[in-house]
C-alpha cells in the first residue's frame, strides 16, 4: 500500500466524493430555512459551532494532554463540520431531514474559516512553537474550500441542472462515499499500525466520551428550549456524526499537517459514532413503535 497515493490521491478524492453527495442532495432553499426555521437552526448551529469544539477542548485536556498529537487529533476532529452521513440516519431515526440538511450545509461553510484558526491554537497549547508545525491559513482555507465546497457546489448544481440524474445518482454516490471512507479508515490504520493498539486504547475514551456528550447535549439542550422531538433528534445526532473523512485528511495529508498520528482520533470516532447512532437509532425506533402499539 503506497502510503504517498494514500495521502495525496485517495484523502482528496474520498472527501470529494462524499460533498459531491452532500451537493446532491441540496438546493437553495435550505439556506432559507435559516429564515423558515431560526430557533432550530441557531440551536443546531450553537450544538455543531460552539458545543461541540468546547466538548473536544475540554476532553483533550482531561484525558489526553499526555499525548499531544491525539489532543490536538480530538480537537480537529471537534471542528470539523458535521458529516453528510447524519443526513441519512437522520431520515432512519425520523427526524428533519430538512433541518439536517441545513445545519450540514452552515457548519460546513463556517468551519472551514475556523479549522485553520482553532487547529492552530492547539497545536500552540500542546506542542508549542518548537514543533515548528502549523497552518498556514490563508492556504488552509483555500485548500479546504477546493476539496470540500467547490465538490458541493458542483453536486447542487448537478441538481438544479438535471434533477432526474441526482436523483438517481444519490445512492450511488453514497454507497461509493461509505467505500472511500472505510478505505480512509484502513489506510489510517495501515499508516499508524506500528503504534495502533497503543493509540486506539488511548484515543478511545476520549472519541467515546466526545461523540455521547456531544449526541446526549444536542437531544437535551433543543429539549430544553422546548423544540420538537423530530428537531431533538436531527440536532443530537447533526452535533454527533462528524465528517471524519475530512479531520483525517487535515491531520495526515502531506499538504496540511503531514501527521498520521493526528488522525488517529477521527478514524476511531468515525467508527464508534455509526456504532452510537446505530444503538440511538434503534432506540427511537423502538420507542416510536412502542407508543403506536394498542394498549392491551
Amino acid at each position: 500500500m503506497n502510503v504517498g497515493i494514500i495521502s495525496t490521491v485517495l484523502l482528496p478524492l474520498a472527501l470529494a466524493i462524499i460533498m459531491f453527495g452532500l451537493g446532491l442532495s441540496l438546493k437553495i432553499n435550505d439556506f432559507k430555512r435559516i429564515f423558515q426555521y431560526p430557533k432550530a437552526v441557531v440551536t443546531g448551529s450553537f450544538t455543531q459551532l460552539v458545543l461541540l469544539p468546547v466538548l473536544g477542548f475540554g476532553i483533550a485536556a482531561m484525558l489526553l494532554s499526555h499525548s499531544p498529537e491525539l489532543a490536538i487529533g480530538l480537537v480537529i476532529l471537534a471542528m470539523c463540520p458535521g458529516g453528510p452521513t447524519a443526513n441519512l440516519i437522520t431520515h432512519l431515526a425520523n427526524g428533519d431531514t430538512a433541518l439536517c440538511i441545513s445545519l450540514t450545509a452552515i457548519s460546513s461553510i463556517v468551519k472551514i474559516f475556523t479549522i485553520p484558526l482553532m487547529v492552530n491554537f492547539a497545536i500552540q497549547k500542546y506542542m508549542g512553537t518548537a514543533a515548528g508545525l502549523q497552518l498556514d491559513v490563508v492556504s488552509s482555507i483555500i485548500k479546504i474550500i477546493t476539496i470540500t465546497l467547490v465538490p458541493a457546489a458542483l453536486g447542487m448544481l448537478v441538481k438544479a441542472r438535471f434533477a432526474g440524474f441526482a436523483q438517481a445518482a444519490q445512492k450511488p454516490v453514497k454507497i461509493l462515499s461509505a467505500v472511500f471512507l472505510v478505505l480512509v479508515i484502513v489506510a489510517a490504520i495501515f499508516q499508524e499500525r506500528a503504534t495502533i493498539a497503543r493509540s486506539f486504547s488511548i484515543a478511545g475514551p476520549a472519541a467515546l466520551l466526545l461523540n455521547i456528550s456531544g449526541m446526549a447535549l444536542g437531544y437535551f439542550i433543543p429539549q430544553l428550549l422546548k423544540l420538537p422531538v423530530t428537531q431533538r433528534i436531527t440536532i443530537s445526532i447533526e452535533t454527533s456524526i462528524q465528517n471524519g473523512t475530512l479531520a483525517i485528511a487535515i491531520a495526515s495529508s502531506p499538504l496540511m499537517l503531514n501527521n498520521s498520528t493526528m488522525a488517529i482520533p477521527a478514524v476511531v470516532y468515525s467508527i464508534i459514532m455509526f456504532i452510537t447512532a446505530g444503538i440511538f437509532v434503534g432506540f427511537l425506533n423502538r420507542k416510536r413503535k412502542a407508543a403506536e402499539s394498542p394498549a392491551k
